[in-house]
């Protein structure tokens, strides 16, 4: 699980909470598979509309300029994001998000290796909604800022919990990576922090250049492209 702060400025989630103020929403189960249906109880924009379209291609801007995500994801695709509201004790039990996901008005579909969420509201506007991921550690409870991001492995158990109190607003989309194993999508994280960080205190060239060759070796072996 990675956190990405700010991958939206403040006037840019300050946009955001002004079109989705005025959208109309449809019930959340539309776009929800037989299980997910049954513990899905939220309100979303419809995937065709057109402020989900063009509030999804700001956030595909952002992500393009993001280091951090470009190097967490090793994105090959991504799904564009649709956008959620919970309120009104609204909440999401325990699901697996699907494995593979059409993209909408394409022949094409995307592996979930990676979910992503981007909060648009702050925490102090609402009670509950905390995001519960859990992986081979335990549950890690996120509720982040307006503008920040949550990235987590597509096949862990996750949850929404019930909002009591305001309105929870948030984008979340997938992402199909060119290295779909979690562990060695982690190991090239960490050796590209490395490696970045050993050329910003000046460490030895060449050795650095090993380094990156390694590193570069290692994705050329286990990209799926």
């Amino acid at each position: 699980m990675l956190i990405i702060p700010g991958l939206l400025a403040a006037p840019r989630v300050a946009e955001f909470q002004k079109a989705l103020g005025e959208a109309e929403w449809i019930d959340g189960r539309a776009t929800a598979g037989y299980l997910s249906s049954r513990t899905k109880n939220n309100t979303q924009l419809p995937e065709g509309h057109p402020v989900t379209r063009r509030l999804g291609d700001l956030i595909l801007e952002e992500l393009d300029k993001s280091q951090v995500f470009i190097a967490a994801a090793l994105p090959l695709r991504v799904l564009p994001p649709l956008f959620n509201r919970y309120t009104g004790g609204q909440s999401y039990g325990g699901h697996i998000d699907g494995a593979v996901r059409p993209i909408p008005g394409t022949p094409y579909r995307v592996r979930t290796d990676l979910s992503a969420t981007v909060f648009l509201t702050d925490p102090s506007e609402y009670d509950g909604g905390e995001l519960i991921i859990g992986d081979g550690t335990g549950e890690k409870r996120v509720k982040l800022p307006a503008g920040d991001m949550v990235l987590y492995s597509g096949g862990t158990v996750h949850q929404v919990t019930p909002v009591t109190r305001g309105a929870r607003l948030a984008a979340f989309f997938w992402v199909q990576s060119m290295v779909r194993d979690d562990a060695r999508r982690g190991i090239l994280f960490d050796l590209d922090n490395a490696i970045q960080k050993l050329g910003r205190t000046g460490a030895d060239h060449d050795a650095c250049v090993r380094l990156a060759g390694v590193y570069h070796n290692l994705l050329r072996q286990w990209t799926d492209t």
